[in-house]
């Protein structure tokens, strides 16, 4: 037992740290999305009115999915430069381009998943829709859009998180290990 406490506090006590600052930062991108959703959903056009009409289909992309889009491309660089800069440190490893476009290509994964979500919530005909008789859109606390998009997060978040670990983190501990398993150049003896 005390060699299990000594392996996953003492010798892993680092990655406790990280998990624990990925976790808030990852909390403080939850706030920045739904802080950036209500602003455009009070300001700008109703939530529900169609955005653009698919044409020859029967679809459409309503305010809501260019809203969730937009809340998502804010929190996603928000989280990503906090990652970037407080949680990883690994501000000085890498161009930031390089970095952050995978880190963009797995979001934009999970928003095709969320987004998806969010319609099967909020679209009238849906049978998993949200119940317009609780969330009748009267109070911040009962509006439909805001429960959608904290229950499309929650369940986005463990394949994002998925994705994440296999791909994008993946290349940069592959890298780390070429690198520390790549023959060293001899020293010279000075000869």
């Amino acid at each position: 037992m005390k060699r299990l406490r000594h392996y996953l506090f003492v010798r892993h006590g680092h990655n406790w740290k990280l998990l624990l600052r990925f976790g808030l930062v990852g909390g403080s991108g939850v706030l920045v999305n739904m802080f950036v959703l209500i602003l455009l959903n009070k300001f700008g056009a109703d939530a529900h009115a169609v955005a653009i009409d698919l044409p020859l289909t029967d679809f459409n992309i309503r305010w809501y999915h260019v809203f969730s889009t937009i809340a998502f491309l804010v929190a996603n660089l928000w989280n990503f430069q906090l990652n970037r800069w407080w949680t990883f440190k690994s501000s000085d490893h890498a161009s930031w381009w390089k970095e952050y476009l995978p880190f963009l290509a797995v979001g934009l994964m999970a928003l095709v998943a969320n987004l998806g979500i969010l319609t099967l919530l909020l679209h009238p005909n849906s049978p998993v829709a949200l119940s317009t008789s609780f969330f009748d859109d009267s109070t911040g606390f009962r509006t439909r859009l805001y429960w959608a998009q904290l229950i499309a997060i929650a369940f986005v978040t463990p394949l994002s998180f998925l994705l994440n670990k296999v791909w994008t983190f993946s290349a940069v501990r592959g890298r780390d290990k070429q690198q520390s398993t790549s023959p060293k150049e001899p020293v010279s003896s000075g000869q």
